[in-house]
Formats: structure tokens, sequence, C-alpha cells
């Protein structure tokens, strides 16, 4: 008897073990982003809060990374926006580097993008480093979309022409460009 009690008791660990999917403690401790900048051709990975703080020389890295590759001007990322990537990250479950083609933009490449293209909004967030115009290879740009919806942290903008998803930390909001 003794036995086929054991017995079952590890066949349920086992079952609960398969069908329980199990965090790794460094997932708890740390948040990751990785990027790839579609203009610029850098990459950066990195850890930007661990052990419960942000790790200042990372935000830093990641402020450069997302600088107006235009005019080379660096400017504060919200870590809101960061937090936003992370969870999406999270949502979608991958450990793939989400493609950046617009960071931050300083107010001349914002007017000068505003006079030269369709879609760009005279107060974009993007000029106080609340947003990002995002892809993530293999993963359809109307999957991102919805995941990012499904967060519910901002603005999401879907360009399916242009072939990007935008995120921002302004209220929750959502808009197609262009109009059906």
């Amino acid at each position: 008897m003794s036995s086929r009690r054991d017995f079952l008791k590890k066949s349920l660990l086992f079952t609960s073990a398969i069908i329980i999917p199990s965090q790794s403690p460094a997932s708890y401790l740390e948040k990751r982003i990785k990027l790839y900048h579609t203009h610029t051709g850098e990459y950066l990975d990195a850890i930007f809060w661990a052990d419960g703080e942000y790790i200042y020389d990372e935000l830093e890295n990641i402020d450069y990374f997302l600088r107006d590759y235009r005019t080379n001007e660096v400017h504060k990322i919200d870590v809101k926006l960061l937090e936003y990537l992370h969870g999406l990250k999270r949502r979608l479950e991958t450990h793939r580097e989400f493609y950046i083609l617009s960071g931050y933009r300083s107010p001349q490449t914002n007017n000068y993008l505003r006079h030269h293209s369709r879609g760009v909004a005279k107060h974009s967030f993007h000029m106080y480093g609340r947003a990002v115009d995002i892809r993530l290879p293999g993963y359809h740009l109307s999957t991102l979309k919805y995941a990012a919806l499904s967060l519910r942290r901002g603005g999401v903008g879907y360009y399916p022409r242009s072939h990007f998803v935008h995120i921002d930390t302004g209220t929750p909001r959502y808009w197609r460009f262009p109009k059906r």
C-alpha cells in the first residue's frame, strides 16, 4: 500500500512540474530588455533593475541607446517605458530583442518628421523620452499590438503599413494609422 501511495505522490508532483511552468529565481530579481536599433545597427542587452533597485549606469546606457540618432541628442527615458517593454517581453514570453525604429526625438527632429510624413504628433511623447516605435522579430505585428493593449500601461498606436507598433507612457488609448 505504501509503494502505491508513494507512486501516486511522485506522479502528482511530476505532473504538476510539467503543467505549472517554473520561473527562474533570477526573473524575480532582475529586469532585462534586449534592444536592436534598426537605424544605427546598435544592440543593447541591459539589466536595468535588480534586487529591488534601478541600475543607474544601465539606465544611462539605455538613454544613450534610445537617443535621437539624427542629432545624437540624449534624453532621459521614462523608466515606466522600460517597465512597459519588460512587461511586453513577459506577456509574450520572449527573450528576443525589440527592434527600435524610434526612441527619443528632439523637437527639431519631430518638427522635421511632422512636415515630411504623416502621423507624427506635434507634441509627441517621443520628445519627452516617453515613447518608442517597435517591432518584434518572429511575432506578427497584430500580436505585439494586442499584447501592448492587454497591459493597459499607456498609448498604443498600430502602424501596419510602416510595420511598427508605437507604445508610450501616456494615458491608455489606441489608434491605428492610417485609419481604415
